[in-house]
């Protein structure tokens, strides 16, 4: 039996790990499919508090992992395929781990970018491929940039990166964008944007070290062309990864778990949510992190006796 088990291994899972570690919470985490979450995957962070030269992704990952361990949490690999927790104890069932009870659980599973599933693409992440513009836009200064998307994250993706670019091209599979009207004309006035609409994504090119162009086929013609480019971000939705709790946990219409304003509570007493899995807005290192703290905070308190349990109105919208 657990006082708290913690799902995920991305800024949000590590620091709520750190927090109830030094609460003498003795918290178990559970790393899933994809230990340290998206930063395992991105090169240089710039934009995380604490390191004025920058860090590797992957080494902050390991920093924040140390940490926790240091403190006396126990991780352990693992992912979750069925939970219960229409009753507490909650109870896991953790591939490689077996069955597990805990009085209380973190949910810190992070969400997945979409991705076009071409040729090039996963393989040249960290090297022109980028899914995040905040992130990664300040190391395009002065290059040709292409967005692939018609929503509005990828009109947002795309005016954003126009403060560092000398080009930013959309690519749409369609004639029609299906982001809002305000954020088109957004969009369509910036003079630094132009468009290759009805052209669907077919490989990403590389000389090996970076990005040299994206292949796309005209949907008309068929004929197919190499648009050159510096980087490609990709835009077109995220995924969080919620599908393993099977409708247990109040989700909005996407999956990203609901939480009560102000909190990391979620509909169910002694279940929490943090970091990107209940953020569909920010999405930042930062903000995952100090959700983390927040779900470590709450839980303390849960187990304390401390939290109200009369949450289901808060959640209702």
């Amino acid at each position: 039996m657990h006082k708290v088990i913690v799902l995920g291994t991305g800024p949000a899972g590590y620091t709520a790990a750190i927090y109830l570690a030094r609460a003498n919470m003795n918290p178990l985490v559970i790393e899933g499919q994809e230990p340290g979450g998206q930063l395992s995957q991105t090169t240089d962070v710039e934009n995380y508090p604490g390191f004025p030269d920058g860090i590797l992704g992957p080494e902050l990952m390991d920093n924040m992992r140390k940490q926790a361990e240091r403190f006396g949490a126990e991780i352990k690999r693992g992912w979750v395929t069925k939970v219960d927790l229409s009753k507490r104890p909650f109870t896991l069932q953790v591939s490689g781990l077996g069955e597990l009870e805990t009085q209380s659980l973190i949910i810190a599973t992070g969400a997945s970018a979409k991705l076009l599933g071409i040729p090039g693409e996963k393989d040249n992440i960290g090297r022109g491929v980028s899914t995040c513009a905040t992130c990664d836009g300040f190391f395009f200064r002065n290059k040709k940039l292409v967005v692939v998307g018609g929503g509005d994250s990828a009109m947002e993706e795309a005016t954003f990166l126009t403060k560092f670019a000398s080009e930013v091209r959309i690519v749409h599979r369609r004639n029609e964008l299906r982001a809002s009207k305000i954020m088109q004309e957004r969009a369509r006035n910036n003079d630094k944007i132009t468009w290759s609409m009805n052209r669907t994504p077919v490989e990403v090119l590389s000389d090996g070290q970076k990005v040299t162009g994206l292949k796309v086929r005209n949907n008309e013609t068929g004929e197919e062309e190499v648009i050159e480019t510096d980087g490609l971000f990709v835009a077109i939705g995220h995924r969080p990864n919620t599908a393993f709790l099977e409708g247990q946990v109040d989700t909005d219409e996407i999956g990203y778990i609901k939480v009560k304003p102000g909190s990391t509570e979620t509909n169910i007493p002694g279940v929490f949510a943090a970091g990107d899995v209940q953020d569909f807005k920010y999405r930042q290192a930062i903000t995952a992190a100090g959700s983390g703290c927040m779900a470590a905070l709450d839980c303390e308190k849960f187990l304390e006796g401390e939290i109200s349990t009369d949450w289901s109105q808060t959640l209702s919208t």
